[in-house]
């Protein structure tokens, strides 16, 4: 069953590089264009790319902005690769309530702000199969 677009949507796959403008070529080889926009999320510690792949889903670069956030330990850590997948929902508050009441373990007590003016939060991967999960509400929508 597809969800409604109001419902859980997948927003975008976020891969750690160490540089943005060397790694993007290998998606703009396969047919993505990137956006020109690079925003840093200087709270997160992250340089952020966009490629859309659909009219919901997007690449995320990123590139570490500084050397002690948390791009920048884990590309130290693990090397480049993915770092998350994040889905759209229409209230990420609710949807933080919903999910800490199911019990899982959510990495902020409140939603902060993200790239892209939107509000976000965690899943821990340890209660997610050890993937890292996103929940993101795009402010105006």
């Amino acid at each position: 069953m597809i969800p409604e677009l109001d419902d859980c949507v997948l927003d975008h796959i976020a891969i750690a590089v160490n540089d943005i403008e060397t790694t993007k070529k290998v998606y703009e080889d396969l047919g993505l264009t990137f956006s020109d926009k690079r925003e840093v999320v200087e709270k997160q510690g992250v340089t952020t790319a966009f490629a859309a792949i659909d009219h919901n889903a997007h690449i995320e670069l990123l590139e570490p902005f500084g050397e002690t956030g948390p791009i920048h330990k884990y590309l130290e850590k693990k090397g480049p690769g993915i770092h998350h997948i994040c889905f759209k929902v229409k209230d990420v508050r609710a949807k933080c309530d919903d999910l800490k009441a199911k019990g899982y373990k959510l990495l902020n007590e409140e939603p902060v702000p993200g790239a892209n003016n939107c509000l976000v939060n965690f899943l821990h991967p340890k209660g997610c199969g050890g993937v890292l999960i996103e929940v993101s509400q795009h402010l105006g929508e």
